[in-house]
C-alpha cells in the first residue's frame, strides 16, 4: 500500500484527498514506476480544486508530471533501475498521474532523465520547463534571433514564464517580462529579465495594429493578452502560444498577419512527438545550470498538495511547485 492523491466525485461535487491505494488499483500500462518527484502545474491545480474541467474520469490521480525509477517493466525499452520522466500524454486527466508513490504507464510516454539532472531537478523543470523550451525552439525555427529585437514573456512569474525568461536570457535575448505582480520584479530580474511591464496594459481591446515593439513572444495567457501582443509584434516576428490562463477566446484581426507577416505558433506539449520531447530535454540539459533551479522552485509534501494547488491559483506562489513523494 502507498499514498496517492485521489480526486473523487459524488452527487455533492468533487473532493481531493490523500488515500492509501495498492498497485492492483493502478490502470493498465507496461511500466511500473517508483515515483520520487511530481509537480503541481496550473492544469493540476485546476484539476485538484475542481475549478476547471480537466479530469475526464473519476476517480483520478492528478499530476501531469512524474520522475522516478522503473521497478517493473514489460517493455523492451526500459528496465528496472532506469531513471525516467513523463510529461503530459493525458496523464492526470484520462490516466492516473504522478501524485502517487507508484504509477503504471505506457512505455511510449516515457523519456529518460538526462544525465545532467537528478529526478528532483528534472521535476523542477517538468512540463513547464519542457514547454518553455518548446516555445524557444519554435521561435528559433521562425528566425526570431536575439539580434531581431526583444522578446516578451507573459505570465512571467509562473512556471512556464520563469523558465522561458531564464532560457531566453541564457541565449542572449533581450527579455521583457510581463506580470500582474509587481512584487516579483526582483525575482524576474534575477532570472534574466531586462525589463518588467504590467499585464494590465494588455487586458483591454486596442487597435488592430499597435506600435511594433517585440520580435517575438512566449504567451501562456491567451485571450485578450495574446490578441494585444500580436498587434505589437515587429514585422516577420512570431508568438509561441502555449496556455490559456487568460481565456480561450482570441479577439484579434488578421491585420498583424497580413500587414506585418507575423506568425502565431501553437505549442502542444501534451502529445508532442517523442523526438521533439527528447530534443527539448537535451537543450534544457545544455542550457540550464541545475544550481539555478532552486530560485524558481517551491517544494511540498503530498499531504500539502491540495493547499499548494489553491495557493497557486490564488497567485500566492511563483515559479515551480514540486512534490516530494519519498
Amino acid at each position: 500500500m502507498f499514498d496517492a492523491l485521489l480526486i473523487e466525485k459524488n452527487g455533492e461535487g468533487q473532493t481531493a484527498s490523500v488515500r492509501r491505494i495498492s498497485d492492483a488499483m493502478l490502470p493498465e500500462g507496461d511500466v511500473l514506476i517508483d515515483v520520487e518527484w511530481s509537480t503541481i502545474n496550473y492544469k493540476d491545480a485546476l484539476a485538484i480544486t475542481g475549478k476547471g474541467p480537466v479530469v475526464r474520469s473519476f476517480p483520478m490521480v492528478p499530476g501531469v508530471d512524474l520522475a522516478g525509477k522503473v521497478i517493473g517493466s514489460e517493455s523492451g525499452q526500459f528496465r528496472p533501475g532506469d531513471r525516467v520522466l513523463l510529461n503530459g500524454w493525458g496523464v492526470g486527466e484520462k490516466h492516473w498521474g504522478g501524485l502517487a508513490r507508484h504509477a503504471r504507464v505506457r512505455s511510449a510516454w516515457l523519456t529518460s532523465v538526462p544525465s545532467a539532472f537528478t529526478t528532483r531537478e528534472a521535476m523542477s523543470l517538468g512540463t513547464a520547463g519542457y514547454t518553455a523550451m518548446l516555445c524557444v525552439i519554435a521561435l528559433e525555427n521562425a528566425n526570431v534571433t536575439p539580434d531581431k529585437g526583444p522578446v516578451l514573456v507573459t505570465g512571467a512569474s509562473g512556471g512556464v514564464g520563469s523558465i522561458a525568461v531564464m532560457l531566453l536570457g541564457r541565449l542572449g535575448y533581450t527579455v521583457v517580462a510581463m506580470t500582474g505582480r509587481p512584487a516579483e520584479t526582483d525575482y524576474l530580474k534575477s532570472l534574466g529579465a531586462d525589463e518588467i511591464i504590467d499585464r494590465e496594459l494588455f487586458t483591454h481591446k486596442g487597435k488592430p495594429l499597435e506600435k511594433a515593439q517585440w520580435a517575438g513572444a512566449v504567451d501562456v495567457a491567451g485571450g485578450q493578452v495574446l490578441a494585444s501582443l500580436c498587434a505589437a509584434i515587429l514585422p516577420l516576428g512570431a508568438v509561441a502560444a502555449c496556455g490559456l490562463a487568460g481565456g480561450m477566446d482570441l479577439p484579434l484581426t488578421v491585420a498583424p498577419f497580413i500587414l506585418r507577416g507575423i506568425s502565431l505558433l501553437g505549442i502542444d506539449s501534451t502529445s508532442c512527438p517523442q523526438a521533439e520531447r527528447q530534443e527539448a530535454w537535451r537543450r534544457l540539459a545544455d542550457l540550464i545550470d541545475p544550481k539555478e533551479l532552486d530560485s524558481v522552485v517551491s517544494e511540498c509534501l503530498l499531504s500539502d498538495a491540495v493547499a499548494a494547488a489553491n495557493d497557486l491559483l490564488a497567485g500566492k506562489m511563483h515559479g515551480r511547485v514540486i512534490v516530494r513523494m519519498q
